[in-house]
């Protein structure tokens, strides 16, 4: 499977170089099972697109596009920061299922991302401060909704301006009321 050609034109968004290569290796660590199945698996809390085969990939290309949109607007970001933003978004839901695609989605699937990227850091040639600067970005990704009833685990809420972006983009392409149209997995 090549993974890489399912985020062709989010990659492009990247505008360093040596990032691009980064996100290529990091959405190669992606397991095959994020690449086929829907956003949400009851359907509640996504839109009806991403409710079907591909419906993640499909969550996350709209994420990425609400950002991409949203920097038009937001004029406080540097360049690093908005490569970080979108390589944060393109693999916040990496692991939604697990490391191996287990029954239900992690609660703690934005811990699962951050360590799959901190495991191999070494293979990056971002320096450690981004990486971590992208790791934060992934981890408060569910913003408010931090804790559930079945986990132990309490997720980190987003404490800057960078981090709080993320979220809403995140939050922004999960809600129902959207009807974005692809032609196969592109947003038309």
């Amino acid at each position: 499977m090549n993974k890489v050609k399912y985020f062709t034109k989010e990659i492009s968004y990247i505008k360093d170089e040596s990032k691009r290569r980064d996100i290529e290796y990091l959405i190669n660590l992606l397991p095959d099972y994020f690449f086929t199945i829907p956003a949400s698996s009851t359907g509640k809390y996504h839109p009806k697109f991403a409710s079907t085969n591909n419906g993640l990939v499909k969550h996350t290309k709209v994420a990425v596009r609400i950002a991409y949109d949203l920097f038009e607007t937001v004029n406080n970001f540097s360049d690093n920061d908005k490569d970080l933003i979108i390589m944060a978004l393109i693999m916040h839901d990496g692991l939604k299922k697990g490391i191996e695609e287990e029954k239900y989605t992690r609660f703690d699937h934005p811990l699962l991302v951050s360590k799959l990227i901190m495991e191999n850091v070494k293979n990056l040639e971002m320096d450690i401060e981004d990486v971590r600067k992208m790791c934060t970005l992934i981890e408060s990704h569910m913003g408010k909704w931090n804790t559930n009833k079945y986990s132990k685990v309490e997720l980190p809420v987003p404490n800057n301006e960078l981090e709080r972006f993320v979220h809403r983009c995140d939050y922004l392409a999960s809600r129902n009321y959207l009807n974005v149209r692809f032609i196969k997995l592109d947003i038309e």
